[in-house]
């Protein structure tokens, strides 16, 4: 089994954040392959997609950003997924607006939902897709500029980006299935 955990803050005001990346990248998934969110008792919504070689749940905890790590915690402890087998998909300031890179471990970089990953698995052996969303302009507050939606020369690219970074998950899936 494989965990694809996409990061973002739960309810309608927060849907078109930059910090709801994450979940853009996991409801695309799940749209491709025909699957639906439910609500469990792991502070998450969770999809199951079976096919005739592996099987893998997508999940968008619904802690809020900052404790991820609660709801991905239960996941994997429940479903007795190994760290090589989660992979998170998150935001990252430190990438210019679009850029797309997948990681096997690290630290944080400063993100708070992913430091709550590393603080509730106990360590950092994961894999990260980080998806850029840039710096904020001038003196912007880091906090503030996550939580406001993409400007409309950011909304004319993102299916483009939330499209190639999905791409890159269900390789990434298919490789870890074909190692096994």
């Amino acid at each position: 089994m494989f965990l694809v955990a996409g990061l973002g803050n739960p309810g309608d005001d927060y849907a078109g954040n930059r910090h709801n990346l994450g979940f853009m990248v996991v409801d695309e998934i799940g749209r491709r392959l025909g699957v639906h969110f439910r609500a469990t008792k792991m502070d998450a919504l969770v999809a199951d997609h079976v096919d005739t070689d592996s099987r893998f749940l997508l999940a968008k905890p619904q802690t809020f950003m900052n404790l991820s790590g609660r709801s991905v915690k239960m996941i994997t402890s429940y479903f007795k997924i190994p760290l090589d087998r989660i992979l998170v998909v998150h935001d990252d300031l430190d990438l210019a607006f679009g850029e797309i890179r997948l990681k096997d471990t690290g630290g944080s970089a400063g993100h708070n939902g992913v430091q709550s990953i590393i603080d509730s698995l106990g360590q950092p052996d994961f894999k990260r897709l980080r998806i850029g969303i840039g710096r904020p302009p001038g003196q912007m507050d880091p906090a503030k500029y996550v939580l406001q939606n993409f400007n409309s020369g950011e909304r004319a690219e993102l299916d483009f980006i939330v499209s190639d970074a999905a791409d890159i998950v269900l390789k990434t899936v298919d490789n870890a299935r074909d190692c096994s």
